[in-house]
């Protein structure tokens, strides 16, 4: 009780918290990073897209709080060691030097102090007077960002759009006191990295591993399913998974939701901007074997780029392309779910970061994912240009 006490004592002198009343945890304390060159550029668009993608819930607090209770389960169960196990992340930019030395991490309290520093990813939280945690929801960051583990694993500077393949998304719903014992196997089977976007919709289960939010800019339309552009995808998740206040409508799905006022739209733009920023990250130095590489382009060139259009792209820019799941090898359950009925050409962008691959993950390795293509398109390659195709891969 002596190490919290003198925890919150630490928060109140470090972000100037009232001694009474309800507080929200402050945006402030997290910085905000735009370029002066890009700032200008998009005269602030950029900077208020990236305060939606990290700190607007849309105000789907009214589905984490007050039908799931999550802030129960944070405050009563979910201690700082737990929260990174299932994958949760911390901010460490936000933390005052030497915090993590002073607490105890295996306290939910230091969890709650935390949320009221703003300091854990994807997550905004009110937190009153008396330490108690009041209301809690996610923002975009949740499964579109992580860290670069600079203090330990876990903990470190934010890496925006990057997936978060160890969070657990299915495990952290599943302490819900609010769902069913039946939900709470679907949710339990999913795994880190995965989630399903239209469980909720349909009570079918086929999840999808978390695709990454960088390298959009030339993208038409995203989704493994490609149904419509980058904000039809940002409405339907801030809306329909998220649980935001905000309008989304699909005649296709059958789907039409509706609030007022609608705390989602008028935000799309912005955060778009700020996603099709975000760069594709490079590869490591000697992370590939560049004369592979360069072979490996030549075979890409052969024989992917009819579909992998200029070396990483795809062709579903050409007039919404689609493929049928037969024609790829691919499981074709979760695209009958879609309105589609079919897949789009996943872009190649920073492959190295974001194993496993295919829309479901079933391929391990990028070895997997020739291996598996090499099969189902009959292409004929050499181990040896099997090989070099997997070291232009990882050079992407």
């Amino acid at each position: 009780m002596a190490i919290e006490r003198s925890l919150w004592a630490f928060l109140f002198a470090t972000v100037a918290l009232a001694g009474c009343g309800t507080t929200k945890a402050a945006e402030s304390a997290a910085k905000v990073t735009v370029s002066d060159d890009q700032a200008k550029k998009a005269g602030g668009e950029l900077s208020e897209g990236q305060r939606v993608f990290r700190f607007d819930t849309f105000g789907d607090e009214v589905l984490w709080t007050d039908k799931l209770r999550m802030h129960e389960v944070i405050e009563k169960s979910v201690d700082p060691t737990t929260a990174l196990k299932v994958g949760l992340k911390v901010d460490s930019d936000v933390l005052p030097e030497g915090l993590l030395k002073k607490v105890d991490l295996k306290s939910p309290a230091t969890t709650v102090a935390l949320l009221k520093m703003n300091a854990i990813v994807g997550l905004q939280a009110t937190v009153d007077a008396n330490n108690h945690l009041t209301r809690v929801g996610v923002t975009c960051a949740l499964c579109h960002s992580t860290v670069d583990n600079f203090v330990m694993p876990g903990i470190g500077r934010r890496k925006d759009g990057w997936p978060n393949r160890d969070l657990n998304v299915g495990a952290i719903i599943a302490l819900s006191p609010a769902v069913t014992a039946a939900q709470k196997a679907v949710y339990t089977s999913w795994g880190p990295g995965k989630y399903d976007p239209r469980y909720n919709q349909d009570g079918k289960n086929t999840p999808l591993v978390l695709p990454p939010a960088y390298g959009l800019e030339k993208i038409e339309n995203e989704t493994y399913t490609g149904e419509g552009p980058i904000s039809y995808w940002n409405a339907y998740v801030a809306v329909t998974q998220m649980g935001g206040q905000g309008n989304f409508s699909d005649k296709r799905l059958g789907i039409d939701v509706k609030h007022s006022p609608d705390m989602v739209t008028s935000k799309l733009p912005a955060l778009r901007a700020y996603q099709h920023s975000l760069p594709t990250p490079a590869p490591a130095a000697g992370s590939f074997d560049t004369a592979g590489a360069q072979r490996g382009r030549a075979v890409f060139d052969q024989s992917c780029s009819s579909c992998h259009v200029g070396g990483s792209g795809t062709d579903n820019n050409n007039d919404n392309k689609l493929h049928a799941p037969a024609e790829t090898g691919m499981d074709a359950a979760y695209a009958a779910r879609t309105a589609n009925k079919a897949y789009r050409t996943t872009p190649l962008r920073g492959l190295w970061q974001h194993p496993p691959y295919f829309h479901n993950g079933s391929a391990a390795t990028l070895a997997d994912v020739v291996t598996h293509y090499n099969r189902v398109r009959k292409l004929g390659l050499t181990p040896e240009q099997q090989r070099d195709l997997v070291e232009y891969l990882k050079s992407l």
